[in-house]
């Protein structure tokens, strides 16, 4: 089943008919005249209740409007994307003329280790599924995202687009990244043989509000989040799984959603585009449980248990290509963005992933 949280199919209507731009798609350093779409935009969210899927619903409906838009924001409930039929049913259903496509079988890093097959087979199965029924209605624009891991395990940093294929992923998620990283090759087959304008984001470490706080199976920040929370109110100490030492780019879930959104509407490329803060903004894992310890005002002690992996060192990306075409973006500062996220787990510990 996709990791999309349950929830119904949400809709939300913002204003009247808007003409679109007829887009230039750019493959192999070309750009291409594709996808003449007047009249108004359906855009059709899959995995829309997970962490980024709720993050966009948040930003289109308080900061970006736009006339001539419609959002369907899909969840698992409204159908089985691993299921070839039930993915065609709803798209024949809601005819979106752009597709965000979010939904996947995700998991931090332990639950990938014992698990690859499964992420290998359920995300290429969602994947195909979801791009095909996208063509089969005619959607004349497709945002997948991607993950960081997908680069090679063995390279030279930073990291950048141009790189994704040039070895083979870490060992340790190889079924995740695999699968993750055929949607490239998706994306170049459909325009080569169609003339689909289907591209890809690439963010680093994402965290915000509705992530998936669960300890075992959820990413690096949202587990530590709630580690330190649970041993606050236990009065016991915060042991952070492997040695501290790996180092991650995190991008806070808003700030993706505001970078998707310009993707949707103004990034015309079919090669995909790494969406993350700078390399300088990399932190270490010990320093970002320091943060959260902050972020939470835990006083007890931090201790690290060195049997746990460590998983990929790190995975430095370069955002150059983001900054020359906006080189003006604001990301939220770190500290602030965790906060936040510290803030609204607390709040809404009860309902929240976990």
């Amino acid at each position: 089943m996709c990791a999309c949280a349950a929830a119904s199919v949400f809709l939300l209507r913002t204003g009247s008919a808007a003409a679109a731009a007829v887009p230039k798609v750019a493959v192999s350093g070309l750009l291409l005249l594709h996808g003449c779409h007047t009249g108004p935009r359906r855009v059709l969210v899959t995995g829309g209740s997970g962490l980024v899927g709720r993050a966009i619903q948040h930003v289109v409906q308080e900061e970006e409007r736009k006339d001539g838009e419609e959002w369907i924001f899909l969840s698992s409930k409204d159908a089985n994307l691993m299921n070839k039929e039930e993915t065609q049913a709803v798209f024949q259903k809601h005819k979106p003329t752009h597709v965000i496509h979010l939904a996947a079988l995700v998991g931090g890093l332990f639950k990938n280790m014992r698990g690859n097959l499964d992420f290998w087979r359920h995300n290429l199965c969602i994947n195909d599924n979801v791009l095909q029924a996208a063509h089969e209605v005619d959607a004349v624009k497709v945002v997948s995202c991607l993950s960081t891991c997908i680069f090679p395990d063995k390279t030279t940093y930073p990291i950048d687009e141009t790189m994704i294929h040039n070895g083979p992923p870490h060992d340790s998620n190889f079924g995740y990244s695999y699968a993750k990283r055929m949607i490239d090759v998706h994306n170049r087959g459909y325009f080569e043989q169609t003339g689909r304008s289907y591209t890809s984001v690439i963010p680093t470490n994402v965290f915000g509000p509705h992530d998936n706080f669960n300890i075992e199976d959820g990413h690096v920040l949202p587990g530590l989040i709630h580690k330190a929370y649970i041993a606050q109110k236990e009065g016991k100490p915060l042991v952070v799984w492997g040695s501290g030492s790996p180092r991650r780019q995190f991008i806070y879930s808003l700030d993706l959603a505001r970078l998707i959104l310009w993707v949707l509407r103004n990034y015309n490329e079919v090669e995909p585009i790494i969406l993350s803060v700078g390399e300088e903004e990399e932190v270490s894992i010990k320093e970002a449980a320091e943060k959260v310890v902050r972020a939470l005002d835990f006083k007890g002690e931090l201790v690290h248990d060195t049997s746990k992996s460590d998983g990929q060192f790190k995975k430095t990306a370069s955002n150059a290509k983001l900054m020359r075409y906006l080189p003006n973006f604001a990301f939220t500062p770190f500290d602030k963005a965790l906060k936040d996220t510290c803030d609204w787990f607390v709040a809404n510990y009860d309902n929240a992933r976990k």
